[in-house]
């Protein structure tokens, strides 16, 4: 693509700060609910939104019934499989490793869009990826790069990893239609197909956390409504923006977006605290609209031909 529309870009950043609020909003959870039933119970609520509106599309004659593989690998990759690794992660990872990681997305969203869907990208994509990197590392470190040399990794940061992965090829896929009737379909019945093989993934895996004995939740007026904000925000109305970005900008260039989450995730933090924001976060934001300058800009390189 040759240009970004605004509104693709107001689109991308409204994900980019509701899952900013995803983040903090899990670690206010964390001891509250255990990690799995709170991915469950948030497809839930989402579901229970979105069935009014969308209910048709689960009928026993609807298309989405030919393309089950397609929403059942879109269910592991996106609603369900991201959300629990995410909330597993913050368990035993820390705020800084998990955000470091998940920085990393441009990245990885280069590798498979090169590698499975035919994507080359070019040398200014792969430096604006860094360069964009380069903005969310200020952020973590504070503006102290002695603070990343003292990063420990945990096994919640190899859960992130994954999550990361499967987010990139979550986002390829959504450019690649199963069907020709899947492009007519309202925006609420393809995301209410989602969430529904999502809930799949997320019960199948909250019934092993049962069994093993560590599900757990603590009911209050303060966690339920915590609950509806993820389960509203994040899951619905930053899908919905995520997926008009990518289909609009493609999903290299969106990837570079997803770097505002820890920057809007440290201002968020900052304000809770009762902190102002500090220098190095107006040079970290600087960094990362670079990023995506050099990506959404330039035209990239033709597909590879199978």
């Amino acid at each position: 693509m040759s240009h970004i529309d605004l509104r693709v870009m107001l689109y991308l950043l409204l994900a980019a700060l509701l899952w900013a609020g995803n983040a903090v909003v899990g670690r206010m959870l964390v001891g509250e609910i255990s990690p799995l039933l709170l991915s469950t119970v948030r497809c839930l609520v989402a579901i229970a939104v979105l069935l009014p509106f969308g209910a048709s599309i689960l009928r026993a004659n609807s298309a989405l019934w030919a393309n089950k593989k397609r929403f059942l690998l879109l269910g592991l990759c996106g609603v369900g499989g991201y959300n629990m690794l995410l909330y597993l992660a913050i368990q035993t990872s820390t705020p800084i490793n998990v955000t470091l990681i998940g920085a990393s997305m441009p990245i990885w969203m280069l590798l498979i869009g090169a590698l499975f869907f035919g994507n080359r990208p070019n040398g200014y994509q792969v430096i604006g990826a860094l360069i964009s990197i380069l903005g969310v590392c200020i952020v973590l470190s504070r503006g102290d790069w002695l603070a990343l040399l003292q990063v420990q990794f945990v096994y919640g940061d190899l859960l992130m990893v994954l999550a990361t992965i499967l987010w990139a090829f979550y986002s390829w896929m959504l450019t690649k239609p199963g069907s020709s009737s899947e492009r007519s379909w309202p925006w609420h019945a393809f995301l209410l197909a989602q969430v529904v093989f999502g809930l799949l993934w997320s019960s199948g895996f909250t019934v092993v956390e049962w069994q093993g004995g560590y599900m757990h939740f603590e009911p209050s007026v303060l966690v339920c409504l915590l609950i509806l904000y993820v389960a509203i925000g994040p899951s619905l109305i930053a899908y919905r923006c995520w997926g008009l970005g990518v289909t609009k900008a493609g999903p290299t260039v969106a990837a570079f977006f997803a770097n505002f989450i820890p920057l809007f995730t440290a201002i968020l933090s900052t304000l809770i605290l009762g902190e102002s924001p500090q220098g190095f976060h107006g040079l970290a934001f600087l960094l990362i609209v670079i990023g995506i300058g050099l990506s959404a800009t330039l035209k990239p390189k033709a597909p590879i031909s199978n």
